[in-house]
Order: C-alpha cells, then structure tokens, then sequence
C-alpha cells in the first residue's frame, strides 16, 4: 500500500501513516498493532526474512508470570491475552502451558526425575509458565500484520534518517516518509539512533545457546519441566532451560549472559576463550541434570541487547518526539512482545499507553543525547 509521492525525474518515494524499522518480534508487534488501528504501516528489516541474526529466530522461548519486578508481573497477564487473540486470529498454537506450587527438593525430584535439585532447595512452579513456539509466533504475527494491510519490505537496510513533521526514511533500495516512526532494530539500534543525536547505553551479547544430550536415548532426561535456576554462587545471571523441541532428545540449557559483541560480528570466533560459559553449564548439568551428557552436542547463537538496569527502553527520542524507540530487551522480552508492541504503537499515535511508562524512560539514562552526525 502507500502512497507514492514522487516528481516526475525523482526517485520513488512512497508515505505511509507509520514506519517501523526491524521486524523482530517486537518490531513485528508494533507494526501488527498499527495497522490493527487501520494505519497504512511499513516494517522494514535490514536482512531477508527469516534470518537468524538477531534476537528473534529459534523455535522455542520461556514464558511465565513469575517476575520479581513488580511492573513486568502487571504486564504478564496483558500479554498472555493478547497472545491468545493473535492464536485465534492465527488458527495455529503458540504457546503450551504447564499448575503454581512451591516444591521442596524430594517432590521435585519426584515429579522431574531428570532434575536432581540440592537438598534444602525449593522450586516456585509457576502454572502459567511454559514454552512460547517462537518461530511460529513471529510468522504468526507477520502474517496477521500482511493480512491487515501492512507492507513488510526486508533486506532493505536503514541508509539515513531525516527527522522533521514528516519522517523521511532512505533505504538501500528506496525513500519512505511517514509522520511517525517507530524504531526496534535491537542489537542495530545505536547504529540507527546514532545520526540522530542519541547513543543509548546498549550493550549487545553474544549468548551461546547450547543443546545437551541424553545420556541413554529415551531415558526421560530430556522430559524436563521449563526452568529458571536463580541463586547459583557459580552463576550470577542464572540458567535457564526449555524441554526437547529444536532437536528430538537434546535439552535446551543456557546461561542468562554472554560475551559483549558487534551484532556485524556475532559469528566471527572472539579470541582466547571462544565460549567462557560451557564450563559453568557442564558443571550446572552434572549436577542437576545428571541424565544428559556433561558437554553441549549442539552449540548456537543469539544476541541478547543488555541496558545496565534490565530495563526495556520504550519513549520518544527526548529530541523528535514522533520517533519512538523500544530496544534494551535484555534477554527477557520475547514473552512481552505483545503488550510492548501495543504500547510502542501507543506512544506513536498519541494515546494514553495501557501501563505505566516509567520504568522504561530514557531520562533515566543522563547524557544519551549528543550533536547528530
């Protein structure tokens, strides 16, 4: 759609009601929410889709309630019913579900008999915890977004960014102009906020995401609940794991950090220790997951995009206000995307966003505005 404004001997330059720039899942929210609003919305993403350059390919990511932050606990159920409405919009499951119980080692280990917890630990079992089938919900949205209208153009990179009442948007491929953008180009963000006078403290991660395998195939060592294991003196950040799903009999299990990266060269092998977090997770597996092999039998990346506070980004640029941007998702907001893309397109258009602001506000970074390029 669109609508092109061009001058005989110009080159091509169509408007639209709304910009997004990234179509990750949150980007990809955003844009879904827009032309929900019946806005005449472009996504635009630098690499072909589907890739898995950024923060949003894979098949599986955890969802639950349980946050110790209380502003993410108000959102969580937000967002599973808007999870639920892109489902039956879908026609397809996105999500699956486990009941909330507090365990104490001896019954954890009796209902999960491939976890082997310590004595003295407990377990918070959260009834709304369970996997959320990523790949299929980015498609799932994407899809739902092209159906309402949207227009999605990828392998068009970001080239230049002329603010102004009217956002003039160049690309490798064309110029697009819209009176509001929103930008969600996770680990790429400061590259794109950077001519614009902004440099958020963002920091991109490269996360090893590493399956393990089962010792004896079919023993049940892979049938193991999602879980997040928090307070471990050897790792500060956390692990996590997901059951079996990208690979029949291999586990998911990861640790909740990585290696400070250029999302240019996320794959390229870093000096020195090209992976310092097996040996945590070998050590992790052996002790409470004795049923899978002490050593990954696949290893991947992702890139996580870290604020120093673990907080969203989700405001105006402080200069241009009809420039939104969402980045920072710090490894947790895959679950979150729904009501963070309604809130992002909520900032665009003007409305009263559906929860509070605060924690996300950009002030609360001092000195990120500085001279345009």
């Amino acid at each position: 759609m669109g609508t092109d404004m061009a001058a005989p001997g110009q080159p091509g330059c169509t408007s639209y009601d709304a910009i997004v720039i990234g179509a990750g899942i949150q980007g990809s929210f955003a844009a879904y929410h827009l032309a929900q609003r019946r806005r005449d919305t472009l996504l635009l993403e630098q690499f072909f889709l589907p890739h898995s350059r950024g923060s949003s390919h894979g098949q599986s990511r955890i969802t639950r309630s349980a946050y110790p932050e209380e502003h993410y606990a108000h959102m969580m159920p937000h967002s599973f019913r808007l999870w639920q409405q892109l489902e039956d919009e879908a026609g397809i499951l996105l999500y699956s579900l486990g009941p909330d119980a507090v365990l104490d080692a001896v019954t954890l280990a009796q209902r999960f008999p491939g976890l082997r917890p310590c004595p003295g630990e407990v377990a918070l079992w959260d009834s709304s915890g369970g996997v959320l089938l990523a790949d299929r919900a980015l498609r799932a949205v994407q899809d739902a977004f092209r159906r309402r209208g949207g227009t999605v153009r990828d392998g068009e990179k970001v080239l230049r960014i002329d603010p102004g009442a009217v956002i003039t948007v160049t690309t490798a491929a064309g110029l697009y102009r819209a009176p509001r953008l929103i930008i969600a180009a996770g680990a790429w963000t400061n590259a794109v906020v950077a001519p614009l006078g902004l440099r958020l403290p963002l920091q991109p991660l490269r996360i090893d995401v590493c399956y393990w395998r089962e010792k004896e195939p079919g023993s049940g060592g892979a049938v193991t609940p999602c879980f997040m294991a928090m307070g471990l003196p050897y790792a500060p950040h956390g692990i996590y794991g997901l059951p079996a799903l990208e690979y029949p009999g291999l586990v998911k299990v990861c640790y909740h950090h990585g290696s400070p990266t250029d999302p240019e060269e996320r794959d390229r092998t870093p000096p020195g220790s090209p992976h310092p977090h097996i040996a945590l997770l070998s050590n992790f597996i052996s002790s409470y997951l004795p049923g899978l092999e002490p050593q990954p039998a696949v290893l991947e990346s992702c890139l996580y995009t870290n604020t120093p506070d673990g907080d969203f980004i989700l405001d105006q640029h402080p200069k241009y206000s009809n420039i939104i941007i969402g980045a920072g998702f710090s490894g947790h907001g895959f679950k979150l995307a729904p009501v963070v893309g309604q809130l992002l397109c909520q900032l665009s258009l003007g409305e009263e966003p559906s929860h509070c602001m605060a924690p996300f506000a950009i002030s609360r970074f001092p000195g990120v505005l500085r001279a345009a390029l």
